[in-house]
């Protein structure tokens, strides 16, 4: 990420509600299928695996990176077009990781361009993970 007011983030990005979901974690791990399980829920693709942030006001907002506008990588099928959702606030990071803890009782923070964001650690290997997804946006997210 670069430092200042904007950058890219090596992340996939959904919106649910107006709330931006920042989706990280090592290439491959299934970040863009949690993106597409999202959607399929009703979730709006702001950015596949990189998205453009800024600050604004104190808020973080995400973008779609321009070189992948309105694309998703759907494995074996290849890039596909998406309409991309609105630039919205970033309320949650959600990092893809094997060695997510069973259970929490908070979120940890990553700070991205001075701005501390409500990180939240999933196991790839769930098959409920897009509902997951939605709870920890509802229990830890940004509020607002």
């Amino acid at each position: 990420m670069t430092q200042g007011e904007h950058g890219i983030y090596p992340a996939s990005c959904i919106s649910i509600g107006g709330a931006a979901v920042l989706i990280s974690g090592e290439s491959g791990i299934g970040k863009s299928e949690l993106a597409l399980a999202l959607i399929d829920r009703g979730a709006r693709l702001i950015s596949d695996d990189h998205t453009a942030l800024r600050l604004d006001a104190g808020r973080l907002i995400a973008s779609p990176a321009q070189n992948i506008r309105g694309l998703i990588e759907v494995r074996n099928l290849g890039l596909l077009p998406i309409e991309p959702g609105p630039d919205c606030p970033v309320a949650l990071l959600i990092e893809l990781n094997r060695a997510a803890p069973r259970w929490i009782e908070h979120s940890q923070q990553r700070v991205i361009l001075g701005v501390a964001v409500p990180e939240i650690l999933l196991s790839p290997e769930s098959q409920v993970l897009a509902i997951k997804a939605e709870m920890a946006l509802q229990a830890y997210g940004v509020k607002g």
